[in-house]
């Protein structure tokens, strides 16, 4: 069997036995055939790397400018191939047993300190409709760490009041309820009695925060208000359509919440995709530290 043939079956195993999606396949075919063109320029095989190729490929790859973080990936695939093939006793050993690797630090989101984010939900205009439209939205972001997506399709329907929750629809279509804080109920009670109605010409339509033609907003409408509303603010850091989300999390954990509470308001479905926001508040705290500590 060539190489060729042991990736695409290698491949084929991922998606029959773990449903890889595709652009995960096309990432482990591209390492994998990279890998196995420069075993051929040294006429080694995937299954019989020289014991030195890949600390030398590596160290080629850094030359050429790929970062640390490119290299790790590559390895990570490498390793997964490797431990498709001893399983299936095509190897007697792992040739990647003795690579190691420095670890990565993760891509910390961009994020807003609380002295920003009060600036940024303080810029808009709420003697008008629209300001007030916007604040809200901005306060019930805030407050409950919504995506974007989650925010613009909330319905009237979608907040209970009394209880001081929304009802919030997610990814894979998973409802959950997040609560709410008072200052975010103060301004919806404001903005449904004196916004909502407002900006509407039928008011019995379901968009809580309507956009054109009493239509729900669309993300990217929703995305230019936030930065018009930077802009007014005087922050000039890069932002996302999730600054607000990560500024959220990254705060409920500045000041104490439990990792597995907030991965819950968040709608994670594994806790270790609410784990980055751990590195957010450490890399705030090494800041404050190196800013502020006589020996920092």
């Amino acid at each position: 069997m060539q190489d060729s043939e042991r990736i695409d079956a290698f491949l084929d195993a991922l998606w029959l036995e773990q449903g890889a999606s595709e652009n995960t396949l096309a990432a482990y075919r591209r390492d994998l055939r990279a890998w196995a063109a420069c075993l051929a320029e040294h006429g080694e095989s995937l299954l019989a790397p020289g014991n030195t190729r890949i600390a030398a490929w590596l160290e080629t790859r850094r030359g050429a400018g790929y970062q640390l973080r490119s290299n790790a990936r590559l390895i990570s695939s490498l390793r997964r191939f490797y431990r498709w093939a001893l399983g299936e006793g095509l190897l007697d050993g792992d040739p990647l047993a003795e690579v190691r690797l420095p670890p990565v630090r993760p891509n910390l989101p961009d994020t807003l300190d609380e002295e920003e984010v009060e600036r940024l939900l303080e810029a808009p205009d709420t003697n008008t409709p629209l300001g007030l439209r916007d604040r809200t939205m901005l306060e019930v972001l805030y407050a409950g760490g919504l995506r974007v997506s989650e925010l613009v399709g909330l319905s009237v329907t979608s907040i209970n009041p009394r209880q001081g929750v929304v009802r919030v629809l997610g990814k894979g279509d998973k409802e959950r309820l997040v609560p709410l804080g008072e200052e975010a109920l103060v301004w919806l009670e404001r903005y449904l009695r004196g916004g909502r109605g407002a900006l509407m010409t039928d008011i019995t339509r379901p968009p809580l925060f309507p956009g054109r033609h009493d239509g729900f907003m669309t993300r990217q409408t929703f995305w230019h208000r936030i930065k018009a509303h930077a802009r007014t603010a005087g922050i000039d850091k890069p932002l996302s359509p999730h600054t607000l989300r990560h500024a959220f999390a990254t705060h409920l954990l500045n000041h104490g919440a439990n990792l597995r509470v907030v991965q819950l308001l968040l709608g994670h479905s594994d806790l270790s995709t609410t784990q980055i926001y751990t590195h957010v508040a450490q890399a705030r705290l090494e800041t404050l530290h190196a800013d502020h500590h006589p020996r920092g």
